[in-house]
């Protein structure tokens, strides 16, 4: 075979301008800084007020403030998303206990009640959508599922619901609990006061880079599976094996544990630069009321768990909101909450929306007018 002519290869891309290719470009960076210091602003401020959750609560209410008020285009890059979601996990690892590990067996029991907890509150907030707001009854019962954000919009294109409606209604439940919860535990005496909850003592250099490894490993293989929350979940499991098992003692320096709290009350309020402030002033009152529906029903079901397994309220309020995982699990993190019982609440949860909801979408999500064609 003749080789072929200098003039009909392919041109050489110059090594400069690949490397330029990954390099992240000036608006970003810009975009990047911007939304760093609006969240540690805000939840600096927080923090000096001795605020319970100050630092998730103030970061993701100043950023949700410049995002909906200021029209900011506001976020973090992906790499940046998952290392802060990583360390989280390695955070609320650290926490695991054998006494944590050995109250599992009494999981069963809540997660049934969970489940049964989880439907009565969809079914609630649907009604709730379709009787006092006139919602169609996809829409409504697709915003009153809790978790599974990014399946929920999907599921809502498909069926030509109220795409917009349904991510103010489920953006509002989070940003209200993320904010709410803290002070209400504190109201009752359920968590500290200060900024800053109790935490593991700094890990060694050592241990630190055998727990990073780890995650990192971990976040990895659940992320190739499509496991749900797969960069947080990877990292707590790897986290929570090493300090269970005793081959690792400490935790995160302060830094990090303060960087991956307000990280994640940056990622929740960033969730409202994709939504216009005349869209969330619209739906406003139906994201309030089908709020205060589910957690009526929900703090029923919270009330009989805590009465027939003993465990504290704290913790079962934590694991029974239906609030976003990241944001409960931070939550647990900040006030000191079992993070294995709300993480294995929140998982199971988190797989019965995914695997219920479709299926309840398509044999019950249509209309009256529908049905008879």
């Amino acid at each position: 075979m003749p080789l072929a002519s200098p003039s009909s290869r392919p041109p050489q891309v110059p090594l400069k301008t690949r490397f330029a290719a990954w390099l992240p470009s000036r608006a970003g960076v810009l975009q990047f800084c911007e939304t760093v210091g609006v969240g540690a602003a805000g939840g600096g401020l927080f923090l000096w007020a001795q605020l319970p959750g100050g630092l998730i609560s103030g970061a993701m209410i100043a950023v949700a403030a410049a995002a909906t008020v200021m029209r900011r285009q506001l976020g973090l890059p992906p790499v940046v998303a998952h290392a802060v979601l990583m360390t989280l996990g390695v955070s609320l690892g650290s926490m695991v206990s054998p006494e944590m590990l050995r109250n599992i067996a009494n999981y069963p029991v809540s997660i049934a009640v969970l489940a049964v907890s989880t439907f009565g509150a969809t079914f609630g907030s649907s009604q709730y959508l379709q009787r006092v707001h006139g919602w169609d009854r996809a829409s409504a019962f697709l915003a009153g599922s809790p978790g599974a954000l990014s399946q929920i919009i999907m599921l809502a294109t498909e069926r030509n619901a109220d795409v917009a409606g349904i991510a103010v209604v489920q953006t509002m439940r989070v940003i209200i609990l993320t904010a709410a919860l803290p002070f209400l535990l504190s109201l009752i005496g359920f968590a500290p006061h200060a900024g800053l909850a109790l935490r593991a003592p700094p890990a060694s250099p050592q241990a630190l880079a055998v727990l990073a490894a780890t995650s990192l490993a971990a976040s990895y293989v659940l992320h190739r599976l499509k496991f749900p929350a797969s960069w947080m979940f990877g990292a707590m499991l790897a986290s929570s094996v090493l300090h269970g098992a005793g081959l690792v003692e400490g935790g995160l320096p302060l830094w990090a544990y303060m960087v991956a709290l307000a990280g994640i009350g940056i990622l929740i309020g960033s969730r409202f630069a994709r939504i216009s402030g005349a869209t969330v002033l619209r739906h406003i009152l139906a994201a309030l009321g089908s709020f205060a529906v589910a957690i009526a029903i929900s703090a029923v079901f919270v009330t009989l768990v805590a009465m027939v397994t003993g465990e504290r309220l704290s913790d079962v309020i934590v694991a029974f909101a239906p609030g976003a995982m990241d944001a409960m699990l931070a939550l647990a993190l900040t006030l000191h909450i079992d993070p294995v019982f709300v993480g294995a609440h929140h998982l199971s949860r988190f797989l019965f929306v995914s695997i219920a909801t479709p299926g309840i979408v398509h044999w019950f999500g249509n209309d009256d007018e529908e049905l008879d064609d």
